[in-house]
């Protein structure tokens, strides 16, 4: 499934594994977790957008491979804002990914072991920096990736140790071809615009010069009035298909409401936009009807219970909320607790 959505959203890891639970029947809270410290078939790296994503550890080459694609627009930019030049951050990034071999890290020791090999302080609030800081582009050229946490501390270690994952993916432009491709897979017919937002670093113009390397793979769509790329082999299937009837409770920052962000306001029944894309890119739980975004929603643990509080944006049929409520007890029932629901409106 981490395949098929091109990555799990992980900034936060509850909303990861909720997104999991959405889509998977059987998953046990603590699969996620068990998956990335435990059997390592799954890696959790910086990736799109500079965000945290999980993949799966047999595709991090090909993932990584395409995100160098970001070093070679942004590597002089980066280094000036560190007050460096292009050489030193190559040298810094290449020691990172040195120190980092069969070696688990918290943000202060690698801070402490790269100032005790390059002699100098002057990296260290790069390095310790919470959001990622200049860890993201040693990310991005994959030599960093998570390890196991050091109580609420995270550290960092080498993929190819850590994953025992040899060998290096396609070329960078290569790579990038397929992750779009397998982009358009998932979530076309996807404009331009989408999928340069999805991606980030490359304007649409740039993004739509890489689509179009794909040839007779990819067709343009009209999607109420707006061109739209998707794969060839599903234009027929993509133009016949019909809603199909379902309810779902989606987690914070799922991908299916990530995916849809540039149009997610015509998933939408009126001006909620602001409710689910919310101040400093947090993006809210939502009630999902036939694949429409009809309300969001909100959980917390309080005791031995479960509280569950649905906000539909509009009345919903007596069907909407029996199956709705029914998720709920299915996500009480996955998290080992009883249920206590309420609903807005």
């Amino acid at each position: 499934m981490a395949s098929e959505l091109c990555g799990l959203h992980a900034q936060v890891m509850s909303s990861a594994d909720l997104t999991l639970w959405a889509r998977i029947d059987g998953l046990h809270a603590g699969d996620l977790a068990d998956a990335l410290w435990e059997k390592r078939s799954l890696v959790k790296i910086w990736a799109m957008r500079g965000t945290l994503h999980v993949f799966p550890a047999s595709e991090h080459p090909l993932w990584s491979s395409a995100l160098r694609t970001f070093m070679q627009g942004h590597l002089d930019s980066w280094a000036r804002h560190y007050g460096v030049s292009s050489r030193e951050m190559e040298r810094l990034l290449a020691t990172i990914g040195e120190l980092l071999q069969g070696a688990g890290l918290t943000r202060e020791e690698l801070a402490a072991a790269v100032r005790a090999k390059s002699r100098s302080k002057r990296y260290d609030g790069a390095l310790r920096h919470s959001w990622g800081g200049i860890l993201k582009p040693a990310s991005y050229q994959g030599s960093l990736c998570f390890a196991p946490s050091d109580g609420p501390r995270v550290r960092f270690t080498d993929p190819r140790s850590w994953l025992g994952v040899d060998g290096d993916g396609p070329e960078p432009e290569d790579a990038r071809r397929e992750v779009f491709r397998r982009f358009l897979t998932t979530y076309g017919p996807a404009s331009r615009d989408e999928v340069a937002r999805w991606w980030g670093a490359m304007s649409p113009a740039r993004t739509e010069g890489v689509i179009r390397t794909l040839g007779e793979e990819v067709v343009t769509l009209d999607v109420e009035g707006t061109p739209s790329w998707a794969l060839a082999r599903h234009a027929d299937e993509i133009r016949s298909a019909t809603p199909s009837r379902s309810v779902r409770l989606l987690p914070g920052f799922d991908q299916y409401v990530i995916g849809s962000t540039k149009h997610s306001d015509r998933l939408m029944p009126g001006d909620h936009r602001a409710r689910v894309h919310r101040q400093a890119g947090w993006v809210s739980p939502v009630l999902a009807v036939d694949g429409m975004i009809e309300g969001v929603w909100s959980w917390a643990r309080k005791g031995s219970r479960l509280a569950v509080t649905l906000e539909p944006f509009r009345k919903q049929p007596s069907w909407v909320r029996t199956a709705a409520e029914a998720e709920a007890e299915r996500l009480a029932t996955f998290l080992g607790t009883d249920l206590a629901l309420s609903w807005s409106a």
